[in-house]
């Protein structure tokens, strides 16, 4: 009787155990900890199947599943510890949506340890940034949320209550570029994403993210990459994931 009391007890510290390493996982993607998510990287912690739930019997959807509810705990911890909401949704949709592209565990493996440390990288970046003032954090709040639109210094000057001269020297002197050339780079870094994983025509960019017009899109796509929008999407599009390329 004893020795099954113990067994037991032993069953429950493991998995005690495994809760607590996977709360620190989490917790370390959101203190934007590079190295210590490399290391879980490299460890293959991912493919560890102690302990984990079985979502599916056939092993490589079985893996999607566990990586979609891993987007979407990372997503929501991230956005609860200062990520934008909708730039935090914006990226675990887009990792999510390359599943359907996956075909081994190994590849989503390797796009699941891309996800997790973009995710780290950018919560670093957002803890040594996080000296921006109010008005120019409510600013990329903004342009994040209404990015389809056209957006004018004015609108962000009115959304943060400030003047517009007062918000054009503030955002130059905290973000290094100008408001709206912060704004053309958000637009063109969709409009990439759009080129390679969806089937809109260079006009239907065009108009969704608001811009004058397809050759001004194209003008200005070109100034920012070197490339084309048709060019991009010949070299990027589909499977062509894997360039080395920033994506997001």
């Amino acid at each position: 009787m004893a020795i099954s009391t113990n067994l037991l007890l032993t069953d429950k510290d493991m998995i005690h155990r495994s809760q607590n390493d996977e709360l620190m996982f989490y917790r370390q993607v959101a203190g934007g900890e590079i190295e210590a998510i490399m290391e879980n990287c490299n460890e293959h912690r991912f493919l560890e199947t102690e302990g984990v739930g079985t979502l599916s019997r056939d092993p490589v959807l079985n893996l999607k599943y566990h990586f979609v509810v891993t987007a979407a705990l990372v997503s929501r911890i991230c956005t609860e510890n200062g990520m934008e909401m909708e730039m935090s949704f914006r990226l675990s949709d887009y990792y999510i949506q390359k599943l359907d592209y996956l075909f081994s565990e190994k590849e989503i493996e390797e796009w699941h340890n891309k996800m997790v440390i973009d995710y780290t990288k950018r919560m670093n970046m957002l803890k040594q940034n996080s000296a921006l003032s109010r008005p120019i954090s409510e600013c990329i709040n903004y342009i994040y949320a209404h990015i389809k639109e056209r957006i004018t210094i004015e609108d962000l000057a009115k959304a943060c209550g400030n003047s517009t001269s007062y918000i054009s020297r503030l955002f130059k002197s905290e973000m290094s570029i100008s408001a709206s050339d912060y704004i053309r780079k958000v637009k063109i870094e969709k409009a990439k994403n759009l080129l390679r994983f969806s089937d809109f025509s260079m006009v239907e960019i065009a108009s969704y993210l608001s811009f004058s017009s397809q050759s001004h899109f194209i003008k200005l796509f070109q100034e920012e990459t070197n490339l084309t929008p048709k060019k991009y999407r010949s070299m990027y599009y589909g499977t062509h994931w894997k360039g080395t390329e920033e994506e997001i």
